[in-house]
């Protein structure tokens, strides 16, 4: 049985998850990162993507849109830019959001390629998130 550390995903509109888990997932800007008990001392940035923790043997996600992780003293805090548990993600809206993005993907003339690419990984991070 692995032994527990306490989680805390925050974000600017409050805090999104605070609890003990066995294992967290975290999607690093350069790739993702593992985390178990008492893991060395870490800084990491984050990327838009999955937190996947793991909690008496059920694994939850939490959709995260980039931030900064913080390991010290068997806990882990991530403060992220934006966070949403699976129960707050509006599926239908997550997938127009998906839409619109891919769109203005296709036309390419007139549109900021880098701000639609960013929402098109927010959307698919929340959809992937209810799944």
């Amino acid at each position: 049985m692995a032994t527990p550390f306490l989680l805390t995903v925050a974000a600017p509109a409050g805090e999104v998850f605070t609890g003990e888990v066995d294992f967290v997932v975290v999607p690093g800007v350069e790739g993702e990162l593992g985390i178990l008990a008492r893991h060395a001392p870490l800084i990491a940035g984050l990327a838009t993507g999955i937190v996947r923790y793991e909690r008496e043997g059920r694994v939850r996600k939490i959709s995260i849109g980039g931030g900064f992780l913080e390991v010290a003293d068997n806990k882990v805090t991530i403060l992220a830019k934006t966070a949403e548990t699976a129960e707050m993600i509006d599926r239908s809206r997550a997938e127009a959001a998906k839409e619109r993005a891919e769109q203005r993907l296709r036309q390419k003339e007139g549109t900021d390629l880098l701000r639609a690419e960013a929402a098109l990984k927010r959307a698919l991070s929340r959809l992937q998130t209810l799944n």
